[in-house]
């Protein structure tokens, strides 16, 4: 992980997509797909968005869950968490992610428990800067920058049962990537580092690491959409 650089300022407008992004990133229900109308009106000529939205309603539902969970739960380069590519399931994973919830009460809400989400997950961060306080997510995506890109070359790269490349997925991290800073100099190499070395493999769980007497039970739902 590679921490946020001051000279990197947020542009103007990104909420939007960064809504439509939380939206379309998250698990595929009825209740999403009643809703792409909404979203579409969000980003209505952003081509990559465009053309994904025009994939989920085109596509059953079921065969859009098969697809969304072999991808997403079933691939460790194209987890959704922010910290894991960095940390896998170990105690410093821990600590980063007491880092997030911390994140969001500065920004003056609380990563709701009840969500069954991590704080650290893509479309939660995305939610957060789309609804809430742009600068707070800002901050955490650049902060985690080479897990996004990690994620982006990951779902660019997959390949599909027909022998073609390139996740449905993949617009949003494209897309989540345009509104972020180029990459250069160390932040390339730290994405480079995490492609070839990959998750850590230890797996010593995750309990209690929302323990933090700094931080109250959650009050305001920001999760998953």
């Amino acid at each position: 992980m590679f921490r946020f650089s001051r000279k990197h300022r947020r542009p103007d407008g990104v909420e939007p997509v960064w809504a439509a992004c939380a939206a379309l990133l998250d698990y595929p229900t009825a209740d999403l797909l009643a809703s792409l109308d909404d979203v579409r009106a969000l980003v209505p000529s952003h081509p990559q968005l465009v053309a994904l939205i025009d994939h989920l309603v085109a596509t059953p539902l079921a065969t859009l869950q098969a697809d969304y969970v072999e991808t997403f739960d079933h691939t460790r380069k194209c987890a959704l968490y922010l910290t894991y590519s960095a940390y896998g399931d170990t105690r410093r994973r821990g600590v980063a992610l007491v880092e997030f919830k911390q994140a969001y009460r500065r920004a003056g809400v609380e990563w709701d428990e009840a969500s069954g989400e991590l704080p650290d997950h893509l479309c939660g961060v995305l939610q957060l800067g789309a609804t809430v306080d742009a600068d707070a997510a800002w901050r955490l995506l650049n902060d985690h920058r080479a897990a996004v890109e990690m994620l982006r070359l990951a779902l660019t790269s997959w390949r599909n049962d027909d022998g073609t490349t390139g996740s449905p997925w993949a617009a949003v991290l494209v897309a989540l990537c345009g509104t972020l800073p180029a990459l250069q100099g160390e932040e390339a190499d730290a994405v480079r580092r995490l492609i070839e070395q990959g998750p850590p493999a230890e797996d010593v769980g995750l309990d209690g690491y929302g323990a933090d007497p700094l931080i109250a039970p959650a009050t305001l739902p920001v999760g998953a959409p």
